[in-house]
C-alpha cells in the first residue's frame, strides 16, 4: 500500500466554518473536528475537572492536646493593696480567676501594711513525721494559715529526683495543727481542680506551704468602640487574711508571682 499524498498543493474544508484552507494548516481539535489552525479552539478545562476525594481530617504524625500544669505568673509592680482590715486586695489584671480558687504567692520582696513577706508567702515546716493516711497534721507554725482551706507539702522523689508533692485540704485549725485533712487532694485554680495528688509519706521538717482563697473579684469597666459600649474587665482579687493588717498600704515589691498552691505536679 502507497504513502498518503503530502497535499502540498490540496485544500480542505473547515468543519467549523465551511471554508478552504491549505491542506498542510489543517489541525484537529478534541472533539474530532478538522479545522484550520487559526479556528483550533483547546477543549475547555471545565470538561474535565479533577477528581476530589474526601477531605483529610487527620494529621500526620499528629501528637495529642496536652493541658500543661499551671504555673506562677508575675503581677504587677507592688500588687498588694492593705487598708487596716483583714481584706488584702491583689493587683492582677486580666488575670481571670474565680471565687474559691486557692492561690499562692511567692517572690514577694518588701513587706506591706504591716505584713511581713511570711504572712503572704504562707510557709512553714512539718512538726513529725507522717504517714500517708493521718487525717490531723501537725505544723511548726500556722499562725498566718487560714482557718481552713489547703497546704501543700513538698517532697522530691528520692529515684527519679522529680517532685511528687502532696496537696492537701483541711477543715480546721487548732493552734498549731491542721484537722479534718483529706489526703491526696487538689486546690481549684480559674475555676479547675487539677489532677490529684498522691497521698505519701512525708518527713520531718518537710517544706509546707498554704494558700489563700479568693473570696471575692475586683472588675473595672472600660470604653468599647463596638457594641456594647463598655467591657468589664477582670482587675484583680480579695483575699482575708487570718490577722489584720496594720495600715492602708501598696506594696509588695516587683516580679512577685501568682499561681496555684501545687505549681511543681
Amino acid at each position: 500500500m502507497s504513502n498518503f499524498s503530502k497535499g502540498k498543493h490540496a485544500k480542505f474544508i473547515s468543519d467549523r466554518s465551511g471554508m478552504a484552507f491549505p491542506y498542510s494548516e489543517m489541525v484537529r481539535e478534541w472533539n474530532g473536528s478538522r479545522v484550520h489552525v487559526s479556528e483550533f479552539e483547546p477543549k475547555q478545562p471545565q470538561l474535565e475537572p479533577r477528581a476530589h476525594g474526601a477531605d483529610p481530617e487527620g494529621l500526620q504524625n499528629a501528637k495529642p492536646d496536652r493541658k500543661e500544669f499551671p504555673t506562677q505568673e508575675f503581677l504587677p509592680d507592688n500588687p498588694f493593696v492593705t487598708a487596716s482590715n483583714t481584706t488584702l486586695k491583689i493587683l492582677f489584671p486580666d488575670g481571670d480567676l474565680s471565687v474559691n480558687d486557692h492561690i499562692r504567692f511567692q517572690n514577694v520582696k518588701n513587706p506591706v501594711g504591716g505584713l511581713a513577706i511570711t504572712t503572704l508567702q504562707l510557709s512553714t515546716t512539718l512538726n513529725g513525721a507522717i504517714n500517708a493516711s493521718v487525717t490531723s497534721i501537725d505544723l511548726t507554725d500556722a499562725t498566718q494559715f487560714p482557718s481552713s482551706g489547703f497546704i501543700m507539702i513538698e517532697k522530691v522523689d528520692a529515684t527519679s529526683g522529680l517532685f511528687v508533692n502532696e496537696v492537701i485540704q483541711y477543715t480546721g485549725k487548732s493552734t498549731n495543727q491542721l484537722t479534718g485533712c483529706t489526703r491526696g487532694t487538689s486546690a481549684p485554680f480559674r475555676g479547675v481542680s487539677p489532677a490529684k495528688t498522691t497521698a505519701t509519706t512525708h518527713a520531718d521538717d518537710a517544706k509546707v506551704f498554704g494558700s489563700f482563697k479568693v473570696a471575692s473579684l475586683n472588675t473595672r469597666t472600660v470604653t468599647n468602640p463596638g457594641q456594647p459600649a463598655t467591657l468589664t474587665k477582670f482587675d484583680g482579687v480579695n483575699v482575708t487574711l487570718t490577722n489584720a493588717a496594720s495600715s492602708t498600704e501598696t506594696g509588695g515589691g516587683f516580679q512577685c508571682t501568682i499561681g496555684p498552691i501545687n505549681d511543681r505536679g
